[in-house]
């Protein structure tokens, strides 16, 4: 690619690539998205799936999918095939690039034997403890262990007998041979391969030993023709070792070159894997799609639109620092983004029913409703109307404060799409509980409005006693109270993150299929859940209209 045609960069990464593709160091770009097969993606993955396909596209290169499937005691073809849907939902796609670790396991174990042949590894026999002693501390240098002198041929014969499964986990690993002094403790002699005798998704029983992540990394991506290996932050001090392994496998330049970028962090969201994974173990959600999980399925699942988080990474941008980012801004962005494609619909969630006294008993008459008034193509639905029907009860006030232009006593009010209604009488239980209003309606305002001029400024959602459905609906608050990676997460968990109701709602809405997006007016942005049957159609909110970031983010400039 020549200088005059590459794109303008929008981040750091990007300006270190034009660098390269200038100075001719890479003739192209090459990226990959390498996550573990042991639990579903999160919303913090989202940003460096965004990133490197992106990035990818926008030089004309290629991304590739590749599991780091080094750990078989934790990983299950579950989550390789719900990582590969998560990823196309995003709206990227890998092409003939996907490949796995597992791939390499034999050019993974010749470079370890390469290692060891030029005294560079080392099989170790000192107890997991016994490592963990011996390795220092970030104040004290660590210790040579002392089977690090070992010959090359006793390393070679035990590695060889490591991989025939002579020996028990714990008993032997290979140990990268460094500087036990390194202020930088991962490069204190970390090992390169352990014993692990447990069955492998792909590979069944033919290994025994499995490499360690920073090892198969760095040769994967050189295996692959990587050009920037894009990682977030917690990996910067792990590229010296990245490094190492490549230099001295005398591996032939251009090699792969490890850049770290900061990751995503939202306020009020836990991401951690092993806590996400806990959760769902200990049944205290409904698996790894519960609406309330950060997981990008249990996100697509409440109504979250892959848009909207496209628009968020690209509003967070691609920074050098830890940040953490106000959950109102992915709110924001799916607002922005619903607003634009969700269907308007009438849901009562909180249903108080109204009698209008002066309007024919048995009669019934159909109104035309907009299904979005910001897509011209939308079209419209017809919408019943008759005598009795329900309104939101919050929308009724006996004693209103001044400016509640909603209904009460003598107060007119607008019902969307319909008529004009007077509340006239207010009937109560013995309790001295609201049960029924008794109002009127002016036939002249047919479609809410007339033509003397009367200005009424509330306007009702509502929805008719004989045509409406029950549907079940869920309302969501954040999983965690703090999110507070130093806290017992069972200590942060909200009582109150799932409220499930039964809500009122139009006839159209129970012809919904599950994962259409959806706005109940005045309500919120909702969707239709899986577990929707056709005689109980179910409800995810969303999220809700009233948009506090807004006028933050229109000032808002992602980050270089």
């Amino acid at each position: 690619m020549s200088t005059h045609e590459t794109p303008t960069p929008t981040n750091f990464i990007h300006a270190i690539i034009e660098a390269d593709l200038a100075s001719g160091k890479h003739a192209s770009v090459v990226t990959r998205f390498p996550p573990e097969p042991n639990g579903y993606l999160h919303i913090g993955h989202a940003k460096s799936i965004c990133l490197n396909f992106s990035t990818a596209q926008k030089y004309g290169g290629r991304c590739h999918l590749r599991f780091d499937d080094t750990n078989p005691v934790k990983e299950d073809i579950e989550y390789v095939e719900s990582i590969q849907a998560d990823i196309r939902w995003l709206g990227f796609d890998w092409e003939e690039h996907l490949y796995f670790a597992s791939d390499y396991f034999p050019k993974l174990y010749e470079c370890a034997i390469t290692l060891i042949e030029r005294g560079k590894a080392y099989v170790d026999s000192l107890s997991a403890d016994e490592i963990r002693a011996y390795r220092g501390t970030l104040n004290e240098p660590g210790q040579n262990s002392p089977y690090r002198d070992r010959s090359v041929a006793e390393n070679l014969d035990l590695f060889a007998r490591m991989k025939a499964g002579e020996f028990e986990e714990g008993t032997h690993i290979l140990r990268a041979k460094i500087d036990m002094a390194s202020p930088n403790m991962n490069l204190r002699d970390p090992a390169l391969y352990r014993i692990r005798k447990a069955h492998h998704h792909r590979t069944g029983d033919a290994w025994c030993i499995y490499p360690m992540y920073d090892y198969a990394h760095s040769i994967s991506d050189a295996i692959e023709g990587i050009t920037h290996s894009i990682c977030t932050l917690e990996f910067e001090d792990h590229r010296p070792l990245y490094d190492w392994c490549l230099e001295s496998l005398d591996w032939p330049q251009p090699r792969p070159h490890q850049y770290e970028f900061a990751r995503l962090k939202l306020t009020q969201t836990l991401m951690s894997k092993r806590y996400l994974l806990k959760l769902v173990q200990e049944g205290l959600v409904s698996g790894w799609d519960d609406p309330r999980m950060p997981t990008l399925s249990g996100m697509r699942r409440r109504g979250v639109t892959a848009a909207s988080l496209r628009m968020l990474c690209d509003r967070v941008g691609v920074a050098k620092s830890n940040s953490e980012v106000d959950f109102g801004l992915l709110e924001f962005c799916l607002r922005e983004d619903l607003n634009k494609v969700a269907q308007r619909r009438m849901a009562v969630l909180d249903p108080l029913k109204v009698v209008i006294t002066n309007y024919p008993e048995g009669q019934f008459e159909t109104f035309e409703a907009e299904n979005n008034p910001e897509d011209p193509e939308g079209g419209h639905r017809p919408l019943l109307f008759g005598r009795e029907l329900y309104i939101e009860r919050n929308d009724f006030m006996e004693n209103p404060p001044k400016k509640f232009f909603r209904l009460s006593p003598g107060q007119e009010t607008r019902l969307k799409h319909a008529y004009y209604i007077t509340c006239q009488e207010v009937i109560k239980n013995e309790a001295g509980e609201v049960v029924e209003l008794r109002c009127t309606y002016d036939p002249d305002s047919r479609g809410g409005w007339t033509n003397d001029g009367r200005k009424v400024k509330g306007t009702l959602h509502w929805v008719s006693a004989a045509h409406a459905r029950t549907a079940e609906v869920r309302l969501y608050e954040h999983l965690m109270l703090n999110a507070d990676p130093d806290l017992p997460f069972e200590e942060q968990l909200n009582p109150n993150s799932l409220t499930v109701i039964e809500a009122l709602i139009e006839p159209a809405l129970a012809e919904a299929k599950p994962g259409d997006l959806l706005q109940f007016l005045r309500q919120g942005y909702f969707c239709m859940d899986p577990d929707s049957t056709p005689d109980r159609p179910v409800f995810n909110r969303t999220v809700g209209l009233t948009d506090t970031w807004a006028k933050m983010a229109k000032n808002m400039q992602p980050s270089a």
